[in-house]
C-alpha cells in the first residue's frame, strides 16, 4: 500500500529553517544597523568572499573536525545526555594518539589506523568516566565532563613539559613528530587540496545515521532518552545504555582532533586548536542532531569563520560574526520549538474535531434506531 503524502508535515519541516533563517537575517541587519553598518553591503561582501575557490576549500576543511565533534555531542543529545566533554576528549585523545605515532616508525598502512584507533579509545575511556560517575554514583554528567576537561588539559600539560614526552621548538612544546609516512591523504583541488580526512567524516556520520534510524540498540538508546521509566519497564537496561552511549560519544570525539594531527601539525603541542569541542554543542544545535543537518551546520560555521576576517578588512567590528552565530543558534532552537508546539497544537485540534464529528455520528445513529 502506497504511504499517503503528508502535506502538513512537510509545511512544518519546512517552516522551522525558514523562519529560523529569516529571522537571523532580520536580527543580525538589526545589529548592524544599530552600529551604524550596511547590512546589506555586509552580506554582499560575505557572500562573494565565501564564495571564492580557496574559500570554498578552507570552509570544508575546516567543516570536518566541526562535523565529528557534533556528532559526537549528537550521540549524548539523543540519549538525554549533556556530554560537555567534548572538548577535553578530544585534545587528551589527539595528546596520546600523536604520543604513539611519534614513538613509532611502522608502515603508514598500519600506522594511521594505530594511531586513530589509540585516539578513539583514549576518548571513549575519557567519556566513559563520566558515564561510571553517572551511573554508579548518581554524578550528573555535566559536572563531571566539566571536571574532565581540567584534568585533560592538567594531564596534557604535565606531559607535554620538554622533560617528559615533549620538545621545545622555538616558544613551543609539541610531542616528537609523527614520520611523513603516517600523513594522512588529501584529494586534490584547485588552488588548495581538501583534506582526506572527509571520507571518514562522512562514513561515521553514516554510522551514526544508520546506527540510531536502523537497529534495535538505536531504539533502544532513543527510547531512553525519551523515557528512562518505560524504556525499563519495556526491559532496556538503562544504566548500561548511559555508559555505552558516552563511551561512544567518547570514540566520536577521538576523532576530532585527527584531521590537524594527520594533516595539518603531525604533532600535538600548545598551539593545537582548542574549542572545537564547544562549537560542537552549538552545530548539534543548529542541525537538531541529523547528520545532514549538522553537515549543514558545520559548513555554515565555517564560512562565518572564513567571511568573518573579510568583514574586519570592510570595516566591521570584529565580534560581528560571534554575535551572528549565535544569533542563528538561538533562532534555530526557537524556531523549531515554536513549529513544534504549533504542529502539537494543530494535531491536537484535528483529534479533537475527529472526535465530536465520530460523536455527533453516533448520536445521530442512536436517534435513527
Amino acid at each position: 500500500m502506497k504511504p499517503k503524502f503528508d502535506k502538513d508535515r512537510l509545511i512544518l519541516g519546512l517552516a522551522a529553517p525558514v523562519l529560523a533563517i529569516v529571522a537571523a537575517l532580520v536580527i543580525t541587519s538589526l545589529i548592524l544597523v544599530a552600529d551604524g553598518d550596511d547590512p546589506i553591503h555586509a552580506f554582499q561582501v560575505m557572500v562573494d568572499y565565501g564564495s571564492k575557490s580557496d574559500s570554498q576549500v578552507w570552509i570544508i576543511n575546516k567543516a570536518i573536525p566541526y562535523y565529528l565533534s557534533a556528532l559526537a555531542v549528537a550521540i549524548g543529545f539523543r540519549m538525554n545526555l549533556f556530554n560537555i566533554g567534548v572538548d577535553g576528549q578530544y585534545r587528551i585523545a589527539a595528546f596520546f594518539a600523536a604520543v604513539v605515532g611519534g614513538a613509532l616508525t611502522l608502515p603508514g598502512f598500519l600506522q594511521i589506523p594505530l594511531i586513530i584507533i589509540v585516539a578513539m579509545l583514549v576518548g571513549a575511556l575519557w567519556s566513559g568516566i563520566a558515564g561510571l560517575l553517572k551511573t554508579t554514583r548518581g554524578v550528573s554528567e555535566v559536572i563531571s565532563t566539566i571536571m574532565l576537561n581540567s584534568i585533560a588539559a592538567s594531564i596534557i600539560g604535565y606531559f607535554l613539559a620538554a622533560s617528559r614526552l615533549g620538545e621545545r621548538e622555538g616558544n613551543l612544546i609539541h610531542t616528537p613528530s609523527i614520520p611523513a609516512s603516517s600523513h594522512f591523504f588529501t584529494i586534490p583541488t584547485t588552488p588548495d587540496p581538501i583534506d582526506g580526512f572527509i571520507v571518514v567524516a562522512v562514513l561515521v556520520g553514516f554510522l551514526y545515521w544508520f546506527g540510531l534510524s536502523r537497529t534495535r540498540f538505536g531504539f533502544d538508546l532513543r527510547a531512553v532518552g525519551q523515557s528512562e521509566s518505560a524504556a525499563e519497564a519495556s526491559g532496556v537496561s538503562v544504566k548500561r545504555m548511559v555508559v555505552t552511549s558516552m563511551v561512544l560519544s567518547g570514540a566520536v570525539a577521538g576523532l576530532v582532533g585527527m584531521p590537524t594531527l594527520l594533516g595539518v601539525s603531525y604533532n600535538y603541542g600548545t598551539d593545537f586548536p582548542v574549542g572545537i569541542g564547544f562549537t560542537g554543542i552549538a552545530i548539534a544545535l543548529l542541525g537538531r542532531n541529523h547528520p545532514a543537518g549538522m553537515a549543514l551546520g558545520a559548513l555554515l560555521w565555517g564560512f562565518l569563520e572564513r567571511t568573518g576576517s573579510q568583514l574586519e578588512f570592510e570595516g566591521y567590528a570584529q565580534e560581528i560574526v560571534g554575535v551572528i552565530q549565535g544569533v542563528i543558534v538561538l533562532c534555530v532552537v526557537i524556531a523549531y520549538e515554536v513549529v513544534r508546539r504549533y504542529g502539537l497544537k494543530s494535531q491536537q485540534r484535528k483529534v479533537g474535531a475527529q472526535l465530536a464529528a465520530q460523536a455527533r455520528k453516533n448520536d445521530n445513529a442512536e436517534v435513527s434506531a
